[in-house]
Parts: C-alpha cells; structure tokens; sequence
C-alpha cells in the first residue's frame, strides 16, 4: 500500500507498507523505527493510501509520486487526478 502523510507544518511524505495502521504508528511515536523526515512534526494525517498487488507495483508508484510536484500531490490527495494516471505519467 503507498500511504501520503501531512505532517504538522503541512509537509507531505510519502512511503509504502504492508500495514498502515503499524506504520503509522512507528511514525507517530517519533523513534528509530519511523522516518527522520517525520520526527518532531507531529500530529501526522494520513491523507491519502492507495493499494497494491505487491511491493513492487507499490515502489514503482512511490517512486512516481515523491517525483510529482506538491501541487501534483495535492491533486491526487483531493482526487483531480487518480493513481493510474501518475502511473502512465500523464499528470
């Protein structure tokens, strides 16, 4: 699964787990486990998931999502554009 979080200070972070609800966690808790983007920017949101068959369809489109631009970005998370498009890089 390929999560986006919005961080405190609106930053958003993407990244992809077999389980969100632990991962999110690991994150929220702030220690070695969770990213060093996302120490001390605490509350996070998850604003965005979309599911994948396996981790490698999943780090493909992690990889096309962290390239797109925040306004991109924001444009998935309100769903003016969907994942399959970022995925055949028509955004």
């Amino acid at each position: 699964m390929l999560y986006i979080l919005r961080t405190a200070d609106a930053r958003l972070y993407t990244g992809i787990t077999t389980d969100l609800e632990r991962r999110f966690a690991e994150h929220s808790q702030g220690g070695q486990l969770g990213a060093k983007a996302l120490r001390g920017r605490a509350p996070l949101q998850v604003v965005y998931t979309s599911p994948f068959n396996d981790r490698s369809q999943a780090s493909v489109a992690e990889y096309r999502v962290k390239r797109l631009t925040r306004a991109a970005k924001e444009r998935l998370i309100a769903g003016d554009i969907s994942m399959q498009s970022v995925l055949e890089d028509n955004t």
